[in-house]
C-alpha cells in the first residue's frame, strides 16, 4: 500500500481550478460503510454534491486493497457508462 501514497508537491496548493470536473461530468462514488478516516455522512455529502452514481460497499478506507473486487466493478461500470454515452 505504501508504493500507491505519494507524495505530492507544494505547488497543488497554488493551484487553480476555473471548473471542476465533478460539476460538469459523470462521476462515480465507491461509498465504503468501514471508513475509519472519511465518515459515512461525510462520503454521502461528497458524492450527493458531485451527482455521482454510488455503489456502497464494506470495506476500509484502502477499499483497493479490502476489496479490490468492488473497486473492479465500480471501474468497469463507470468504463460502461461512458462507452454507452459516446455511441
Amino acid at each position: 500500500m505504501a508504493d500507491s501514497q505519494v507524495p505530492w508537491g507544494v505547488e497543488a496548493l497554488r493551484g487553480t481550478i476555473s471548473e471542476p470536473a465533478w460539476k460538469t461530468k459523470p462521476s462515480w462514488y465507491l461509498l465504503v460503510t468501514d471508513d475509519k478516516m472519511i465518515p459515512l455522512p461525510g462520503q454521502r455529502f461528497m458524492s450527493q454534491r458531485a451527482g455521482a452514481t454510488v455503489d456502497e460497499v464494506a470495506g476500509s478506507h484502502a477499499i483497493y486493497v479490502s476489496r479490490p473486487d468492488a473497486v473492479a466493478a465500480i471501474i468497469k461500470k463507470a468504463a460502461g457508462a461512458a462507452k454507452a454515452a459516446t455511441t
